[in-house]
């Protein structure tokens, strides 16, 4: 349960076309197969933008079209823009680690230091210990009643 109250739902095995939106928030995974999932997206995000730019320099019909679109590819292109999420947090640490996108800029860097200010401001060091040990308490709980529990 979140601090606020609210439930999340998890999802033990989440396939590649579902990390970027329903049914998930938020994918837990180990750095490397994380970080060729982050790859490919960036990829793919890379490679879809400069086949648009292509499509729209293509013909004068199609540069009329972009004048049109233009509006929507710039909010577009704000919302994709990988600097605005730069910054993933380490867990399992006694401490706050923020790890940043290498090829970042200094606007990307600045979004990092920006995540971690929030992780300390908000708690999020005592919100897990308080959750680990109100789900270790809850798994001893069980195990001396004889349930049996899915592993957590």
């Amino acid at each position: 349960m979140g601090h606020d109250g609210e439930y999340f739902l998890a999802i033990e095995y989440v396939e590649g076309r579902d990390l970027l939106g329903a049914p998930v928030d938020v994918v837990v995974t180990d750095g490397f197969t994380g970080n060729i999932a982050l790859k490919t997206i960036e990829g793919f995000a890379k490679l879809f933008s400069e086949s648009l730019h292509a499509s729209f320099a293509h013909s004068l019909g199609a540069r009329i079209g972009y004048l049109f679109a233009r509006r929507a590819l710039k909010k577009l292109a704000v919302r994709l823009d990988p600097r605005r999420y730069n910054g993933a947090m380490f867990l399992g640490l006694a401490g706050i680690a923020v790890k940043s996108h290498g090829s970042t800029d200094a606007f990307g860097f600045a979004n990092a230091i920006g995540v971690a200010v929030d992780l300390k401001v908000n708690g999020f060091l005592r919100q897990i210990n308080d959750e680990m040990a109100r789900l270790n308490e809850m798994t001893a709980s069980q195990r001396a009643g004889g349930v049996v529990t899915a592993s957590l």
